[in-house]
């Protein structure tokens, strides 16, 4: 459990391994934060960190309210509010002793964590090594078929309370089966580990009385984003993004529009595009060995361009 503002957050680990050739020595060992999405949990990054552990130290946190973090203790599930979360761990990522201590961190962020990345990336771009955003949401002005028109209600006083009473009779079996079928591109490429896994973590959240609270204030906080204009609103932050990034989508996404992947990459100056045929909305997931590929030679491209600038600097110094 780390601390932030407005509670606590469980962070979950996975350790550096280094390169698979098992030299160790002169390897790059840096610090990655993988953020989820809007009924995630740390969990969801479990391939993809292991993937990425040859060259990352990896911290997964669960939000305020989901996974095994408690609410917030102001109850407000704002968008702010999980990015002032975020920084929070990350300035404790960067602290932490040892090899790449004081140094940005990679950041990953998927659907809502994606967004929340993204203000993160803005507002605090010296925490921040490379971004990247697999299937963010960001801002739309059009209900996407898969859901349905009363998630708009959600904005309306009362009415989170009683889709709350209506998620609760949801058993998580049928939570699951549904999760898969609107986030996977082909259900049938979901391991049946991570089913057991996902099952487990959903009947553990059943007996969370702030379970679907969570969930139904989260979607109205991430509704609510989008109303946000000028400096505020989330396309206009992504033209000031400095830090390297990626955008990673999956062509059958059918949570968030694939249409908006290249419209965010143009938006993002020098971002890189991976478009992932036949993968739905959790490419980490899904296709976690080309998403590692992706964001692995990122990081490296992005610290070759560090050393560039580094040794220019000395040149000119001298």
């Amino acid at each position: 459990m780390v601390a932030v503002r407005g509670g606590e957050v469980f962070v979950r680990r996975t350790p550096w391994t280094g390169p698979v050739d098992g030299e160790r020595d002169g390897a790059p060992r840096e610090r990655a934060l993988y953020v989820h999405g809007l009924g995630g949990a740390s969990t969801n990054w479990t391939d993809l960190a292991a993937l990425l552990a040859v060259r990352f130290d990896g911290w997964a946190v669960d939000l305020p309210g989901f996974g095994r973090s408690h609410p917030p203790t102001r109850g407000s599930y704002s968008i702010r509010g999980q990015v002032a979360a975020v920084v929070d761990v990350l300035e404790r990522i960067v602290a932490e002793p040892g090899e790449g201590a004081g140094r940005p961190v990679h950041l990953l962020g998927n659907s809502l964590g994606g967004l929340v990345a993204l203000f993160v990336a803005a507002s605090r771009p010296d925490l921040v090594a490379t971004l990247t955003l697999v299937s963010p949401a960001m801002p739309v002005y059009r209900v996407p078929r898969t859901f349905s028109r009363a998630l708009l209600l959600l904005l309306l006083p009362g009415v989170p309370a009683l889709a709350e009473r209506r998620l609760a009779g949801v058993t998580p079996e049928q939570q699951v089966r549904g999760l898969v079928q609107v986030c996977f591109g082909d259900p049938r490429r979901v391991p049946r580990a991570r089913l057991d896994q996902a099952l487990e973590e959903m009947r553990e959240r059943a007996g969370q009385p702030w379970a679907t609270r969570a969930l139904t204030r989260s979607m109205r906080g991430l509704i609510t984003s989008y109303l946000h204009a000028g400096a505020a609103n989330a396309w206009r932050l992504a033209r000031s993004l400095r830090p390297p990034t990626l955008v990673v989508w999956g062509d059958r996404d059918r949570l968030v529009d694939p249409a908006l992947a290249p419209r965010l990459a143009a938006a993002v100056p020098d971002a890189r595009l991976l478009v992932l045929e036949g993968v739905g909305h959790v490419a980490m997931l899904e296709a976690a060995e080309p998403t590692a590929r992706a964001v692995l030679a990122l990081a490296e491209d992005a610290a070759a361009a560090a050393a560039g600038d580094a040794a220019g600097t000395e040149a000119r110094a001298c």
